[in-house]
């Protein structure tokens, strides 16, 4: 039986949405109707947080969060490797942590050196990290879920343009472009003050959260009109 544990590594967290919604997902939606609901759920999700309705913020980010990731696996990215390249316990910018970017006015960004000794075992650990780069006392909820919306639109353009042309370059852009997006669900969490795979196993702790199956029974309609 598929489901998320409070302790689940980014990888488990994969591999739980490739067994519950992989086969789904590739029968019923090509990638622009997947990036449609990563942004349409997003977008629940920030109106929770102009309503200051914490709970529609939670759901709703986490089912962007699964779509993305669903997304992720269609075009067989490993998202813990390439979030760690990134951010290996720095700013992918400035190199630091906690981030100066702000107090420093960075212009350029920096060489990043990677020490694998600092990398997280499991996505609360990650979630550890990118509060200590860059701590949600730095900035409201708003400004979080803003910043959000902002790499959802860079991660919708970067892959667009590969699946344009697909070159290789396009290809390691929506790498980058994955990896901040990830960092951004990860510090909206924070800014939330919640664990967000504690918040996941509640969800996905069992199956699908709407039909309890796995691989996700659940019809067409149901999938595109759920309100959450």
């Amino acid at each position: 039986m598929p489901s998320v544990k409070p302790d689940t590594t980014i990888r488990e967290y994969q591999d739980f949405v490739r067994q519950v919604y992989g086969k789904p997902n590739d029968m019923h939606f090509d990638l622009p109707d997947m990036l449609s609901n990563v942004q349409r759920f997003a977008m629940r999700g920030l109106k929770g947080i102009r309503k200051n309705d914490t709970d529609k913020t939670r759901i709703n980010i986490i089912i962007s969060l699964s779509w993305f990731v669903s997304t992720l696996n269609r075009l067989h990215i490993d998202v813990e490797d390439a979030l760690w390249k990134r951010f290996p316990h720095l700013c992918s910018y400035c190199a630091n942590c906690p981030c100066i970017c702000q107090e420093k006015k960075m212009l350029e960004r920096k060489p990043i050196p990677v020490d694998d000794s600092k990398r997280p075992a499991t996505l609360s650990g990650f979630q550890k990290m990118f509060e200590k780069i860059y701590p949600s006392q730095s900035r409201t909820l708003h400004k979080a879920g803003v910043h959000m919306a902002e790499e959802i639109g860079e991660f919708s353009e970067a892959l667009l343009a590969y699946r344009g042309e697909h070159r290789e370059e396009h290809f390691e852009n929506v790498l980058l472009e994955a990896a901040d997006l990830l960092s951004h669900f990860l510090c909206v969490f924070n800014s939330l003050g919640m664990g967000i795979a504690e918040e996941l196993s509640k969800v996905f702790s069992d199956n699908c959260h709407i039909c309890g199956k796995a691989p996700c029974e659940c019809d067409f309609n149901k999938i595109v009109n759920y309100e959450s």
